[in-house]
């Protein structure tokens, strides 16, 4: 039996009660319709890493092969999420990057900002019933990374009750009972 090997997510505070910093992660939850403080603290984590790793390829020569490879392999991934502009294409843009910016390509943001939710909440809540599609695929995570390419394909998924698909359970519970008039409930029992 193998065993899986798990790698952190995210890195909790070193000062649990910073005034300032605590804020700031409910400004972020508030305005992202984040679930809880972890979620902010992930997107921190990754952008950590990040900011790690270009600071470590900073320190090398300008023609560094290493620095090359591995600047360009970073600068092309964070341009493809849509997270750093196509004319900011180097690794000094990398260490100004905040955490909004990649809150803002996240699925649920992009949900809002396309209209297809009245608020950001009701957008995480559409994810999360499989509501919404991703080209064809039916995503429900709400933090899924949307790239810049993936970003005009957000749409109702085919087969929900918002799309083309056939009403919810409720809606043909109510034109049951208003068809047959008073023996619904027992009509629902049956069906189950």
């Amino acid at each position: 039996m193998s065993h899986i090997v798990y790698s952190k997510t995210y890195t909790t505070p070193r000062r649990p009660f910073e005034k300032e910093r605590l804020d700031h992660e409910l400004k972020l939850i508030g305005e992202f319709g984040l679930r809880n403080k972890r979620e902010v603290w992930r997107v921190k984590y990754t952008l950590a890493k990040i900011r790690k790793a270009a600071r470590e390829l900073l320190t090398l020569e300008d023609k560094d092969p290493r620095r090359l490879f591995e600047g360009n392999a970073i600068l092309r991934r964070l341009v493809r999420i849509g997270v750093l502009d196509e004319n900011r294409m180097k690794l000094d843009y990398v260490l100004g990057l905040k955490p909004e910016d990649f809150l803002e390509r996240r699925l649920q943001t992009q949900v809002f900002k396309l209209g297809l939710a009245k608020s950001i909440h009701h957008a995480r809540v559409l994810i999360r019933q499989k509501h919404i599609r991703v080209r064809k695929q039916v995503v429900n995570i709400p933090s899924f990374l949307v790239r810049l390419d993936a970003q005009k394909h957000i749409d109702i998924a085919i087969n929900s009750p918002y799309g083309s698909g056939r009403e919810g359970r409720v809606k043909r519970k109510m034109m049951r009972a208003r068809g047959k008039g008073g023996d619904a409930d027992e009509d629902e029992d049956k069906s189950e």
